[in-house]
């Protein structure tokens, strides 16, 4: 007969039924802390520079659809560390979404429209999101991490079609600034793919699929030279009124026979 001595609980310092286990002892439940920051000794430390970042990203509005297209270069400071990662990604049939800036927080954000996604398919009520309420609601999220001073540091291209077919193509930045237009760039694109687009912009009309798609490979070429944090890979996300996805990676068509000419370097 066992001694009363040595008698244990059968379930000793386990969790309550329903309650998930606490690693460090005990039955009672840890709160998690609402952000994952650390402490220092002035209080909440937040991150105050990108780390690992990647760079332009730049959306072109054809009739019917938009292109968005980034590169898969991540860097780390100065290094080109990442190179086959996809800055551009699709929400749902109708979005899609290129980020760049520090990769960490364009993973965090990707994560939380993910849940929002999981959140609304759950409702069940037949409404699917629209791009340019995902951009609203982007620029609510990136204002409240701004207004309490701790920003994500990304710049985001959000584009898509409608329930109607109609194209949007919008950009939020860290601070929740948007705006939308026929074309729109994140990083050095803002400085060398917009003028290039901008100036080929037909009049009267919209793009069509065949001038946005070489605009794009174009765009991308400029970014490749001249841009010291790109590479020449690179995928374009399409989304029109009968598909949403993103292909790739191409490769920029590289000639490098005009450096003989450079001198006084």
């Amino acid at each position: 007969m066992m001694n009363n001595a040595f008698a244990q609980p059968m379930w000793l310092n386990g969790p309550a039924p329903g309650q998930f286990y606490n690693f460090m002892g005990g039955n009672t439940q840890a709160e998690l802390p609402r952000e994952l920051t650390t402490a220092g000794p002035f209080g909440t430390k937040h991150s105050t520079a990108a780390i690992t970042t990647g760079s332009s990203v730049v959306g072109i509005r054809y009739a019917g659809g938009v292109l968005v297209a980034a590169d898969t270069l991540v860097s780390y400071g100065s290094l080109a560390r990442y190179q086959n990662i996809d800055r551009v990604f699709k929400i749902n049939d109708k979005i899609l979404l290129g980020g760049s800036g520090d990769f960490a927080d364009i993973q965090s954000i990707k994560r939380s429209i993910d849940q929002k996604m999981i959140e609304d398919q759950c409702c069940n009520d037949g409404v699917v999101m629209k791009p340019k309420s995902l951009a609203s609601w982007l620029t609510r999220v990136l204002y409240n991490r701004r207004s309490r001073m701790n920003p994500l540091y990304i710049d985001v291209v959000v584009a898509g079609v409608d329930e109607a077919g109609v194209p949007f193509l919008g950009n939020v930045d860290l601070r929740g600034r948007a705006y939308d237009d026929y074309v729109v760039a994140t990083g050095f694109g803002r400085h060398l793919a917009l003028p290039l687009v901008r100036e080929r912009k037909p009049k009267d009309r919209d793009f069509t699929f065949e001038e946005a798609s070489n605009l794009i490979r174009e765009c991308m070429k400029v970014l490749y030279y001249r841009d010291t944090r790109s590479i020449p890979q690179y995928t374009v996300g399409i989304c029109s009124a009968s598909d949403c996805s993103v292909k790739g990676p191409f490769k920029v068509e590289e000639n490098w026979t005009f450096a003989e000419t450079v001198e006084g370097y």
